[in-house]
């Protein structure tokens, strides 16, 4: 009984010791039973939401190092033989003001689009950074956002030329109030920025997208009824387990529930296109964003949720969709289209 008894505190000492020291963030060689051991090993992988580290590796390995997606040199001819002559960048940016505080638009001017289009900016119009409501690069600048929500949701879209016309949400206040989409109409085409809505944790808003993706699909078949479109943004889907670095555990999660990606399916089969997998259909590794946590982003455990969708009347003009995965400031990278219209 005695040796039991001391052999139980032995156990709590060390398990307490082992436990001081990792929220001390020190090391510990403390030696532990085998029990105890796995049940601390345990704590380490991939979590079911995909932006936890990379599992523990055997004993005496290296960890693997991480894949990269590199982005391949620009395309800027379609395949019919046009040049390029639309340049077009989304970005989510996950709060305006901190973007500009991160440098954001010293990366847009290095990369001179013709048209930036900007999801997530959390910022109220009058909140506007002077920074970028006062760039001379684009004299035509549209914001929305959220009515009901300050620091919610809301998008940006900033044009060297004019617009034809410049319209907001989708004709649904349910929809409209949380300011996530703006549309411009040019002289060949439409283009939608959006700001797709996330299921949530544990899904509490998925009846919600369900019926935002029935609405957003018929709003962008009217348009296409008239002239083609691009839409361009954050459209919270990673749509096949190619598109996401841990498809299995995620199932379940926002972002890549059955539902989620068959409202992505139907509205490629309403006649639309997602130009990067047009492109480069069997690209791995291909993320947009990566959660802050874990270090997720330097291990490339990411998710690919920022798309251009086309119509397919725009498809013979489609030069190079890229991902900008080295250029900071968000939990997302911008993407860029290349376009001849």
């Amino acid at each position: 009984m005695h040796f039991a008894l001391c052999r139980s505190r032995t156990l709590c000492v060390r398990v307490c010791a082992v436990s001081f020291f990792r929220v001390c963030g020190l090391k510990t060689t403390v030696n532990m039973p085998k029990r105890a051991k796995k049940n601390e090993e345990g704590v380490d992988g991939e979590s079911d939401n995909g932006t936890a580290a990379a599992k523990k590796e055997k004993k005496g390995k290296e960890p693997e190092a991480p894949i990269l997606y590199e982005d391949p040199p620009e395309k800027l001819t379609s395949k019919d033989g046009r040049a390029a002559n639309m340049k077009i960048t989304s970005w989510n940016v996950d709060g305006l003001r901190a973007w500009v505080k991160k440098n954001g638009l010293d990366w847009v001017r290095k990369e001179d689009p013709d048209i930036l289009c900007l999801q997530e900016t959390k910022c109220a119009e009058k909140a506007l950074p002077a920074d970028i409501t006062g760039m001379p690069e684009y004299p035509h600048k549209y914001w929305a956002g959220s009515e009901d929500k300050e620091g919610y949701s809301g998008v940006a879209m900033l044009c060297k030329t004019e617009p034809l016309n410049v319209t907001y949400g989708i004709g649904k206040e349910e929809h409209d109030k949380e300011g996530r989409v703006i549309t411009a109409e040019f002289p060949d085409f439409f283009l939608v920025t959006a700001y797709v809505p996330n299921a949530s944790r544990g899904l509490v808003r998925l009846d919600y997208r369900k019926t935002w993706d029935v609405d957003f699909r018929a709003y962008l078949c009217g348009l296409d009824a008239r002239k083609p479109l691009v839409l361009c943004g954050d459209l919270n889907v990673a749509h096949q387990e190619i598109d996401l670095k841990n498809p299995k555990g995620n199932r379940k999660n926002a972002g890549f529930t059955p539902e989620e990606r068959e409202g992505f399916t139907q509205l490629l089969e309403a006649g639309f296109t997602d130009s990067f997998r047009e492109l480069y259909p069997d690209q791995a590794y291909a993320y947009t964003f990566w959660t802050y946590m874990m270090n997720a982003r330097s291990k490339n455990v990411g998710w690919r949720l920022d798309y251009f969708v086309l119509s397919s009347a725009l498809l013979p003009g489609l030069c190079d969709s890229k991902i900008r995965n080295t250029a900071m400031g968000s939990d997302h990278c911008p993407i860029t289209l290349f376009l001849a219209v």
